[in-house]
C-alpha cells in the first residue's frame, strides 16, 4: 500500500514519476557551510537524477525560496540547518532534519533517508513524527537551548533600545526630581505620552524574549505560552510578589513553554484532531499548564524571597557602610529589573522618607554601572561582539546615563555566565565607595541624570564610584568572555558535527540569533546596497577576479609556512603588499582571535581565514597553495592545500564581502574547479581558474 506521502508512482505513460526533492540549508552565521551544503546536495541530486531545488539562508538573505508551489509538487524535503528552520510550510510531507555538516558529508545518504522519513504533521499528533536528526550527536540538546536563547535576545533587543531610549528622552527633556517619586514627568504633557510609549516597549520586553526561546524549541505552537508565560514572570502581582522575575524568569518560561510543547507535540490523537492541535489545543493546554504552574510553585519562592530579603536588609542598616553597599550593589546588578533588584531598590527608596539619604545613594550609583560596563566593553574589545551587540552597546551607554539597568538585559541574556557576575562585581564596587564616601540621593532614582538635576549629595564622589563601577564590569566582561572563547579553541562553537560556522571577527554572535529564519533582503535594500569598491589600481583589468578584491599580487602559488599561525601571517603579508594593510600584526592578531573561536578549514583541503579589521584600509583576499597540507583543524581531518584569506575594513558597506566567501564556498565544492586550481602552474593560471566563480 502506498503511504499518501511517498513519491508518486507511475503516470500516464506507465514510467516511473521522477523524484522531486527540496532542500534548505543554513547556519548559525549563514556564509560557507550554508552554500557548500547546497552545493553538495544537489551535485547529488543531479548525479542521481533526481530533480531538487535547494534554498539557503544566508547571511545575504533566503535565496532560491521554495514557492508554495514547489512544496506542493515535493516528494520530500531535506533540511540541512543548524539554525532553527520554519517548518509549518511542509505539513503533509516527508522532512529529514539533520544538521548541516550532514548536508556536505553525505549527500547522497540524505537523498536515500528523505524517501521514508517521517511525514511533518505541523506539530499535530497522531500521523505526525518529529524530524529524525542524524547530525546532532550529543550535543543536540546544548545546541538547540544555545539557539532558543539567542533568538529569544534578537528578538528582545530592539524592545530594550526603543524603549529605553524613549524613556530616557522622555526623562531628560520633560521629567524633573521630585523627592516622592524620583525623575516624574507631568501627567498629560506630550513628554508623559513619550514616557508611556517607551514603557510599553519594555514591557513587552520580556514576555517577546521567553515567547521567542519558546518559539524557537516547539515552532509556532508554543509562542502564545512563551509570551504569556513571560508576562506572567514579569508580573509580580499575579503571585504576590512585589516584583516580577524579570529576563531570567523570562529564560525560564521560554525554555519551560518550548519544552512542553515539544512534549505535547509526542502525544498520539485521533486523525480528525490533527488540525486543530497547533492553532488550538497546544497553545490552550501549554499555556495554562504553565501559567498556573509560575503562579502556585515557581512564583510564591520568589514572593518568599523578596519579603526575607527585605527583613534581611533592615537588620543591616547599622552595619558597615562599605558592606552594606556591597550588598546592595551587588543586589542592584543581579537581575536588573527583578525581585533582587527590586528588594534593593525599594528598601533605599523606602528609606528616603526617614530622611535617610545614603542608602538610596548607594543603590543610585549601582543602577547605572551594568549599561555603561556593557557599553564600554563594546567599545573596549570590538571584536568580541557583533555588529548588533555593538549597536545595542551605544544604546546601552545612553541609558545606562539616564539610570536605567535594563539596557544591559540583551547581554546579560546572551552571556549570563560573564555579564552577571561581571555586572554584580562592578555594581559592588560602586555601591561600596558610594557608601564609604557618604553619598546621598533625596530621589528614588539612579545614574548621572539625578546629580545633573541636583538631586544627589557628594556629586564628585557619585561620579566617580559610577565610573570605576562601570570600567571594573567592562574589564571583567571582557576578560571573561576572552576566557570562554579561548576555551572553545579547536571545538565547535555549538555541537554539531560540521564544527562553527566560519565568520568574519566582529560580526559572531549577533548573526546567530538574528532569527529563526533569514528574511529575504527586498528589492530597495537590494538597490541600495553599496557598488563594490573599486579595483586596485595597482593591477591590470584583465588580471582582476572577484570584484577586483583578488588580483595576481594576492596570489602565491607555494606557502613556505608548516603550520597555521605561520601561514596566516605569510598570508597577510600577501595582502599587505596591495598597500590596503596598514598594521600587519592587528590584521594577524584578528584573523587568529577567529581561528580561536573555532576552525575555518572547511574541509575538503580547504581553509578561508578571514578578519573584519580596520588593520586593512579596503576589501583585499588573498589565495595561496600549500604542497603538503597545513593542518587546520577541519571537522574531516583533511590538511589544507588551498587557502583563502579575505578581510575588510570594519566600516565595510553592504554584503560584498559575504557574496564572495559564499560564492566561493560554493564553487570549491566542485571536484573539477579544485583539481584545476591545484594543477594552475603559476599565478596567471590560478586566476583563470578563478575567474569561474561568479
Amino acid at each position: 500500500m502506498t503511504h499518501p506521502a511517498d513519491p508518486p508512482i507511475g503516470g500516464s505513460s506507465g514510467e516511473p514519476k521522477k523524484l522531486k526533492l527540496l532542500a534548505v540549508t543554513a547556519c548559525p552565521t549563514g556564509i560557507a557551510h550554508t552554500y557548500m551544503a547546497a552545493e553538495k546536495l544537489s551535485q547529488a541530486a543531479e548525479s542521481l537524477g533526481i530533480d531538487m531545488k535547494v534554498e539557503t539562508q544566508g547571511s545575504i538573505g533566503a535565496e532560491n525560496v521554495l514557492t508554495d508551489n514547489d512544496v506542493r509538487d515535493a516528494d520530500g524535503i531535506i533540511i540541512a540547518a543548524d539554525k532553527d528552520v520554519d517548518r509549518g510550510r511542509f505539513v503533509g510531507k516527508r522532512v529529514l532534519s539533520v544538521g548541516v555538516s550532514e548536508g556536505i558529508s553525505h549527500p547522497e545518504r540524505l537523498i536515500e533517508q528523505v524517501r521514508s522519513a517521517p511525514v511533518h504533521g505541523g506539530g499535530g499528533g497522531g500521523g505526525s513524527a518529529e524530524p529524525v536528526s542524524s547530525g546532532g550527536g550529543g550535543g543536540k540538546e546544548r545546541s538547540l537551548a544555545y539557539k532558543a536563547l539567542m533568538n529569544g535576545v534578537s528578538y528582545m533587543i530592539p524592545f530594550v533600545v526603543v524603549g529605553g531610549l524613549l524613556i530616557a528622552i522622555s526623562l531628560s527633556l520633560g521629567g524633573h526630581t521630585d523627592p516622592k517619586g524620583g525623575l516624574v514627568i507631568p501627567d498629560d504633557s506630550f513628554w508623559m505620552h513619550v514616557n508611556q510609549i517607551g514603557v510599553i516597549g519594555f514591557t513587552l520586553m520580556v514576555p517577546i524574549l521567553s515567547g521567542y526561546i519558546a518559539y524557537a524549541i516547539g515552532d509556532r505552537p508554543a509562542l502564545v505560552p512563551g509570551m504569556i508565560g513571560g508576562w506572567i514572570a514579569n508580573t509580580g502581582e499575579l503571585y504576590d510578589s512585589k516584583a516580577g522575575a524579570g529576563f531570567i524568569g523570562a529564560i525560564v518560561t521560554g525554555f519551560l513553554a518550548g519544552y512542553l510543547v515539544l512534549w505535547i507535540k509526542k502525544v498520539k490523537v485521533p486523525k480528525f484532531a490533527q488540525p486543530i492541535m497547533p492553532i488550538i489545543v497546544i497553545p490552550i493546554i501549554s499555556t495554562t499548564a504553565l501559567g498556573l504552574f509560575f503562579i502556585y510553585v515557581i512564583g510564591k519562592p520568589i514572593s518568599w524571597v523578596f519579603e526575607h530579603l527585605t527583613s534581611w536588609l533592615s537588620g543591616m542598616t547599622g552595619t558597615s557602610a562599605i558592606l552594606l553597599g556591597a550588598i546592595l550593589g551587588l543586589m542592584i546588578a543581579f537581575d536588573m529589573g527583578g525581585p533582587v533588584n527590586k528588594t534593593a531598590f525599594l528598601f533605599g527608596a523606602g528609606l528616603i522618607a526617614t530622611g535617610n539619604q545614603t542608602v538610596m545613594g548607594m543603590c543610585a550609583a549601582a543602577i547605572p554601572v551594568m549599561p555603561l560596563g556593557q557599553g564600554l566593553a563594546t567599545l573596549i574589545r570590538k571584536r568580541l561582539y557583533s555588529e548588533q551587540e555593538r549597536e545595542t552597546g551605544l544604546a546601552a551607554l545612553f541609558m545606562g546615563f539616564f539610570g536605567i539597568s535594563e539596557g544591559a538585559i540583551p547581554f546579560a541574556a546572551a552571556r549570563p555566565a560573564q555579564v552577571i557576575p561581571a555586572n554584580m562585581l562592578g555594581g559592588a564596587v560602586a555601591g561600596a565607595i558610594a557608601g564609604q564616601a557618604g553619598v546621598e540621593d533625596a530621589v528614588p532614582h539612579g545614574g548621572p541624570i539625578v546629580a545633573v538635576l541636583g538631586a544627589v549629595g557628594g556629586v564628585p564622589m557619585f561620579f566617580i564610584a559610577i565610573a570605576i563601577g562601570a570600567v571594573v564590569t567592562a574589564l571583567t566582561t571582557v576578560t571573561l568572555v576572552d576566557l570562554s572563547e579561548r576555551k572553545r579553541r579547536g571545538a565547535p562553537v555549538v555541537d554539531v558535527p560540521g564544527g562553527p560556522e566560519p565568520v568574519l571577527a566582529g560580526v559572531g554572535a549577533g548573526a546567530v540569533a538574528s532569527g529563526a529564519s533569514a528574511a529575504p533582503r527586498t528589492a530597495t535594500a537590494e538597490a541600495a546596497a553599496p557598488a563594490p569598491a573599486a579595483p586596485s589600481p595597482t593591477a591590470e583589468a584583465g588580471d582582476e577576479v572577484l570584484s577586483g578584491y583578488l588580483t595576481e599580487q594576492t596570489v602565491k602559488v607555494r606557502l613556505d609556512s608548516a603550520d597555521k599561525d605561520s601561514a596566516i601571517r605569510e598570508m597577510a603579508d600577501l595582502l599587505a603588499s596591495t598597500g590596503k594593510v596598514n598594521d600587519v600584526e592587528e590584521l594577524v592578531r584578528t584573523a587568529l582571535r577567529r581561528e580561536a573561536q573555532g576552525t575555518t578549514g572547511l574541509g575538503e583541503e580547504i581553509a578561508i581565514p578571514h578578519a573584519k579589521t580596520d588593520a586593512v584600509t579596503s576589501p583585499v583576499v588573498g589565495f595561496a597553495r600549500s604542497a603538503e597540507g597545513i593542518e587546520w583543524g577541519a571537522i574531516d581531518g583533511t590538511k589544507a592545500k588551498l587557502i583563502f584569506m579575505i578581510s575588510v575594513p570594519e566600516a565595510a558597506a553592504g554584503d560584498e564581502h559575504l557574496r564572495i566567501l559564499a560564492l566561493l564556498s560554493r564553487k570549491l565544492m566542485d571536484t573539477g574547479f579544485r583539481e584545476r586550481l591545484e594543477a594552475a602552474p603559476d599565478e596567471r593560471a590560478v586566476l583563470e581558474v578563478l575567474r569561474e566563480v561568479q
